[in-house]
C-alpha cells in the first residue's frame, strides 16, 4: 500500500525522516530514507498534478509516497498520514494526526504547548482512533530544564493518549495525570499570572460542578490562542479522567456578542459539555468534513517553487512564511537561527512610528551560483497587483536581515503567483505562475534560479 501525507504546511524532509522512522518501528519494517527528495509529479503534458512524490525512501510494506495540499476545515493538525492504495477521501480515517513545531519553551511556553492542544481535542470528533503525535523539530537546542507550564501542558497531551516525538523526556516528570485532584494540584503549584492578568485555575466546587478561570476575551473577541488551548484541554482531561458533571469557565471577560457558533472554542465547548460563566454557549455544528484538497490558495505556488528549487538545484531557502503555514526562523550564512522581530525600533512604534513594522516576505532563497538572494511575496493572481506593490515594502528586512547576514548578496524581488487559466505573465515583477491547470509559467524577468529549476525539473521528467 501507498503512504499518503495530506498537510497544510510546506513539507520538510528532516520532518518526513521522522515520521518514516515512526512508521517503520510501528509496522516492525525496516527502511532506507538517508536521501530523500520531494518531486512534484508532472503530466504527460508537463503541468503540474498538485501531488508530490517522496523518492528515497525504500521499506518492504509502503510501494510509495505520495504528499498533497489540504486545508482544514477549522482547527487542523499538520499532517495527516494514509495507509492505503488509492487517493484519501475525506471519509478515510488516517493512521497518524500529527501536530508539528520548531518552537521549545525556550523560546514561547504558550506556543510550544497550549497553543496546539486544541487542535487534538477538535480532531477526535471526527477521527477517535486516529494515533495523536506532537513532532518537535527543533531548529534551536532543547531547554535543559523545561518550564513549569510545558511539563503541565506535556503530562496533558500524554493523558490525552498524545505521543510525543523529537524531544527527551524524563519518564519520571513526564506521566499521564492519573486524577482530577493531581491535575489540579499540577496546576496550582504554577507560577500566577502577572498583576492584571488572569490565572488559570481549576476550581472543584462540588462534586459535579468544576470551575476552571482563564481570559479568552481578546482583540474584542474570542480569539485568545494560548488560553482557548489550555482551556480546551484542561477540559479535556477532566472530561478524560472520568468526569461527568459540569465544567464551567469563569473570569472569561467575553460578553454574548463575542460567542459565534463557528468559533473553534464554542465547537468544542458544545462537544465537552463546558459553560461560560454568565453567557449562554450557542449551539455549535461541527463542519461535516475536517479537510479538503487545497485548490484555491496562494501557497501552492510558493510551496511548489520552494521545493522544486530544493531539490532539484544546489540553492536553498533561508526563509519561509508560506500562507497559513508556521512562520520559520532567518538562517544565516554559519547556520544560526534567528527568530525575526516585527519591529525596528519597539519603543518608537510603541510611540505611534509605524514606519518601525518589519515587513516580513513570504519566501527568501538563495542563489549560490549567482550570488543572488531572491526576496518573493506570493499571492492570488487575481491580487498580483497587491503582490507587486507589496514588494516595496522590504527595505528595513533588507537592512535587518539580507545586507548584513549575505552582503555580497545582490538582491533581488519577484513575485509568484497561483490561479487563473492564463498561460502568459505581462508584469516583469512577476517570476513564476502556477496556473490552475498546474501549468508552469515563468516570468519575463524571472531569477535565473527559477529558471534553471524549472528546467531540471523538466528534464527530469524527459
Amino acid at each position: 500500500m501507498n503512504l499518503w501525507i495530506l498537510t497544510e504546511e510546506r513539507p520538510k524532509k528532516e520532518v518526513l525522516k521522522i515520521i518514516f522512522e515512526y512508521f517503520a518501528k510501528d509496522h516492525n519494517c525496516g527502511f532506507f530514507g538517508d536521501s530523500i527528495r520531494i518531486i512534484p509529479i508532472l503530466n504527460k503534458d508537463k503541468t503540474f498534478s498538485f501531488t508530490y512524490e517522496v523518492i528515497g525512501f525504500k521499506c518492504a510494506k509502503v510501494d510509495k509516497v505520495f504528499i498533497k495540499t489540504v486545508s482544514g476545515s477549522s482547527s487542523f493538525t499538520d499532517f495527516l498520514v494514509f495507509y492505503q492504495d488509492n487517493l484519501p477521501t475525506e471519509k478515510d480515517a488516517p493512521i497518524y494526526a500529527i501536530e508539528e513545531t520548531k518552537t521549545d519553551d525556550k523560546e514561547s511556553r504558550n506556543t510550544g504547548v497550549y497553543q496546539r492542544c486544541s487542535k487534538f481535542v477538535f480532531i477526535q470528533n471526527y477521527y477517535p482512533k486516529t494515533k495523536l503525535i506532537m513532532l518537535y523539530a527543533l531548529q534551536v537546542g532543547q531547554k535543559e530544564k523545561p518550564t513549569k507550564t510545558y511539563i503541565f501542558g506535556t503530562r496533558m497531551l500524554l493523558t490525552l493518549g498524545v505521543e510525543i516525538l523529537g524531544k527527551k523526556l524524563d519518564p519520571k516528570i513526564f506521566k499521564p495525570f492519573t486524577s482530577i485532584e493531581e491535575l489540579r494540584i499540577a496546576k496550582y503549584s504554577m507560577r500566577s499570572a502577572p498583576k492584571g492578568n488572569i490565572s488559570i485555575a481549576i476550581n472543584i466546587a462540588d462534586d459535579n460542578w468544576i470551575q476552571v478561570s482563564g481570559r479568552l476575551f481578546k482583540n474584542d473577541s474570542l480569539s485568545h490562542d494560548p488560553n482557548i488551548g489550555a482551556l480546551s484541554i484542561i477540559s479535556a482531561v477532566i472530561r478524560k479522567l472520568g468526569f461527568k458533571g459540569k465544567i464551567e469557565i469563569i473570569k472569561h471577560e467575553l460578553q454574548q456578542k463575542h460567542v459565534g457558533k463557528t468559533n473553534k472554542f464554542v465547537q468544542i465547548a458544545n462537544v465537552l459539555g463546558i459553560e461560560l460563566e454568565g453567557v449562554n454557549l450557542p449551539k455549535a455544528t461541527l463542519p461535516e468534513d475536517y479537510w479538503h484538497y487545497e485548490t484555491k490558495g496562494e501557497k501552492l505556488g510558493t510551496i511548489f517553487i520552494h521545493l522544486v528549487v530544493e531539490n532539484f538545484t544546489e540553492s536553498y531557502s533561508i526563509f519561509e512564511n508560506h500562507a497559513g503555514c508556521e512562520k520559520g526562523y532567518f538562517v544565516t550564512k554559519d547556520g544560526q537561527h534567528l527568530a525575526l522581530k516585527k519591529y525596528a525600533d519597539r519603543e518608537a512604534y510603541k510611540a505611534g512610528d509605524n514606519n518601525q513594522i518589519i515587513f516580513i516576505p513570504d519566501l527568501v532563497l538563495v542563489d549560490i551560483a549567482e550570488t543572488e538572494v531572491i526576496t518573493i511575496e506570493g499571492k492570488k493572481y487575481k491580487f498580483k497587483q497587491n503582490g507587486i506593490k507589496e514588494l516595496n515594502n522590504y527595505d528595513i528586512f533588507d537592512e535587518h536581515y539580507l545586507k548584513p547576514y549575505y552582503p555580497e548578496y545582490k538582491i533581488i524581488r519577484t513575485v509568484v503567483l497561483y490561479g487563473s487559466n492564463n498561460e502568459q505573465i505581462a508584469e516583469i515583477e512577476v517570476g513564476f505562475l502556477l496556473n490552475e491547470k498546474g501549468k508552469l509559467v515563468l516570468g519575463m524577468k524571472a531569477p535565473k534560479l527559477f529558471k534553471r529549476a524549472i528546467s531540471n525539473l523538466l528534464d527530469y521528467w524527459n
